[in-house]
């Protein structure tokens, strides 16, 4: 197994003793002990999302699955003949999740270790150590929230709303109005900080300086009446996406420090992380004050820092960035802001950062 700290976002399950004891095609009838039923149920409770990569009869094993009342624990099930490795690859890609934060559990040495040589960032688990997968840190978030107790639920609605968009005959900004989305900013309070937390530790792609706040930093910036700890939700017509981003922002005399900006993959396409840069731009042309965004480029944030161009910030220099000081590689982006209009395709409900 990969050697990896990060959080498993998907297990990827086998499903010939593996998932359940026989084999399908051959044996005909097959067992599902109930240990490993607990296993995936507990799993589901904490957020990890499970799929499969089976070589079977397809519509023999979902039916299976059904029958077992398990089959709506797995998203983007891969059952046919091909590689395993490209099944795994696929529900990756289809999730928007890199590969070590992918695992895979097989019976087989063989399937293990070709899922290993052609994606050596998967974690490999044999399938005699499935009840010990719950007791796996990498399995066991620090805590469990609202939003992880109904990820599944998140995922399979948006796949839902991806096949409307799919079929819709018009632009895109049409489909998007069409949805109904509400954006809701919140000043963080105690229940949603570990999903502020969750939110740095598990975004990398649209987080702009891949540092994890944790939650007891968090809870000092919170009682520090010049810091905003600032968390984004947002709902549509399918159903709530959970909260969606997170803001750190230190305001002192005539300039905003922009700390942190993350938003989850999951809704790059509806505009988000454009949405909430230009709030806080806006927010900032009333108070007359200066922006500075902190970005530090990673193997998976180059859509942050193209947000950020987009949002006019740039690498002049100015009084205001000489304050801030450091030189940890951090990038320090600047931003004389103006007002801004509020975003066309959907509902915007923020606080107002001028006032306490």
């Amino acid at each position: 197994m990969a050697n990896n700290p990060a959080l498993v976002k998907c297990l990827v399950w086998d499903l010939d003793n593996t998932l359940w004891k026989g084999t399908l095609l051959e044996d005909g009838e097959v067992h599902l002990p109930e240990e490993v039923r607990d296993v995936v149920v507990e799993l589901d409770s904490r957020g990890v999302l499970q799929s499969i990569s089976s070589k079977n009869d397809s519509d023999l094993a979902l039916a299976r699955l059904r029958q077992f009342g398990l089959a709506e624990y797995f998203v983007l099930p891969k059952i046919g003949w091909g590689p395993k490795s490209d099944s795994v690859r696929a529900i990756a890609d289809e999730l928007k999740f890199a590969l070590g934060t992918i695992a895979f559990i097989d019976d087989q040495p063989a399937e293990r270790a070709e899922v290993a040589y052609h994606l050596p960032e998967v974690r490999c688990i044999p399938a005699d150590e499935v009840l010990s997968v719950v007791d796996l840190p990498e399995f066991t978030p620090a805590a469990v929230t609202v939003d992880s107790r109904r990820r599944r639920e998140m995922y399979q609605a948006s796949f839902e709303r991806e096949a409307e968009q799919a079929a819709f005959k018009g632009p895109d900004e049409d489909f998007l109005r069409s949805l109904d989305l509400v954006m809701r900013v919140d000043r963080a309070d105690a229940e949603q900080l570990t999903r502020v937390e969750e939110l740095t530790l598990r975004t990398s792609q649209m987080n702009a300086t891949g540092v994890h706040y944790s939650d007891a930093v968090l809870r000092e910036l919170m009682a520090d009446p010049e810091h905003e700890v600032l968390v984004t939700t947002l709902t549509d017509r399918f159903g709530p996406h959970g909260a969606v981003g997170v803001m750190l922002v230190a305001k002192q005399d005539g300039l905003w420090h922009l700390k942190l900006l993350a938003t989850s993959c999951r809704v790059v396409s509806f505009g988000v992380g454009a949405a909430l840069l230009n709030w806080i731009a806006d927010q900032a042309a009333r108070a007359g004050v200066h922006l500075v965004a902190d970005f530090r480029r990673t193997e998976r944030n180059r859509m942050m820092e193209i947000a950020y161009r987009f949002a006019g910030f740039t690498e002049e220099s100015c009084d205001c960035v000489a304050r801030l000081g450091g030189d940890d590689g951090t990038q320090r982006l600047h931003l004389i802001p103006d007002r801004r209009p509020a975003p066309a395709t959907m509902r915007v409900i923020t606080p107002e950062l001028t006032e306490a």
